[in-house]
């Protein structure tokens, strides 16, 4: 697998776009000379503020010897519901590709993105990955992302 940031996209090539709260995934309808990235399908979350998700204060933990106490780190929702959505995007590429709905596979992702990702991959998102992109690119028109992604 290459870490560039140009790839040569076969014809039917899927390029899945992401952060922890959006996902497109394009397929090149043009062919490896001329991609043609047109968008496949898209996938939002909501995903608000942890101060909106939990507003309780921190509990507290009595320890089991004295009276000292500590309070308990809090939970952050918004980084569950990221990995939970990041979860759903790699078990819909990997049904993807095990229905042969793709040649192969650039994932373009932030580096935290990538990071939940990579253990997520399936054998099927394994075998047709032909590269990463660690950029943010998930709000760029489909034209500027080609642009970055095809070689």
């Amino acid at each position: 697998m290459t870490h560039s940031d140009k790839f040569r996209l076969p014809a039917g090539a899927l390029v899945a776009v992401c952060d922890g709260r959006r996902a497109l995934f394009l397929r090149n309808e043009g062919d490896q000379a001329f991609p043609n990235l047109r968008t496949r399908e898209v996938h939002e979350q909501d995903n608000p503020p942890t101060a909106a998700q939990g507003t309780d204060a921190p509990g507290r933990v009595h320890q089991s010897t004295g009276t000292a106490r500590s309070a308990v780190e809090t939970t952050d929702f918004h980084a569950l519901a990221e990995a939970a959505f990041l979860r759903r995007i790699a078990e819909r590429l990997e049904a993807l590709l095990a229905a042969g709905e793709g040649t192969a596979l650039v994932m373009v992702a932030s580096p935290r993105a990538l990071g939940v990702l990579r253990p997520l991959y399936g054998r099927a998102v394994q075998e047709a990955l032909i590269g990463e992109v660690d950029r943010d690119m998930v709000k760029l028109p489909v034209y500027e992302i080609e642009k970055h992604v095809a070689a």
